[in-house]
């Protein structure tokens, strides 16, 4: 599910995560790394359609205004923040997919989009996977509430970092 959410699937792997975490806790990590490693391949996938197939699919995209909305988005984010630009969206509740997509159309270099992908994806996995481990049943009923708030504030946070680095 995670390699799929990466690249074409709309359900995010957070769904699937949480509750096998809490069903095996002491399984939690091997989890979170199962999916962040998954995702980030799925990423790669993604990045190939962008490469490689965008102009097939962009007919497509152009009738989801969700999507071909996000990845209008996705390019003036790249264009403004570069790779810092998959960072977030590997972390925060901003459709990932589209970033990965995004990334291929732009030829962003791979390394780069591989290593934020990995620090993002993993940033957030882990979080998920060490938050049901620590906290439970009444974790997962609180992150299934609050989660998309605390997405947004982590990119906030991010961006105010961002432009306190840019005006020193």
């Amino acid at each position: 599910m995670s390699f799929a959410e990466s690249s074409f699937f709309p359900i995010p792997p957070d769904v699937m995560l949480a509750p096998m975490c809490l069903a095996n806790p002491h399984k939690a990590w091997r989890f979170a790394l199962i999916t962040t490693v998954t995702s980030v391949l799925g990423g790669l996938l993604g990045y190939a359609i962008g490469a490689f197939a965008f102009e097939a699919i962009a007919p497509w995209l152009q009738e989801q205004p969700r999507y071909w909305n996000g990845y209008q988005s996705a390019l003036e984010w790249f264009a403004t923040w570069g790779v810092l630009a998959v960072f977030v969206a590997g972390f925060s509740p901003i459709p990932y997919k589209v970033f990965t997509v995004a990334a291929g159309v732009l030829s962003m270099a791979l390394l780069p989009f591989v290593l934020a992908s990995l620090v993002g994806r993993g940033a957030r996995f882990f979080l998920v996977a060490g938050l049901m481990r620590w906290g439970g049943a009444r974790m997962e009923a609180q992150l299934h509430k609050y989660v998309d708030r605390l997405g947004w504030a982590t990119v906030g946070l991010i961006a105010i970092g961002a432009v306190i680095y840019a005006l020193r």
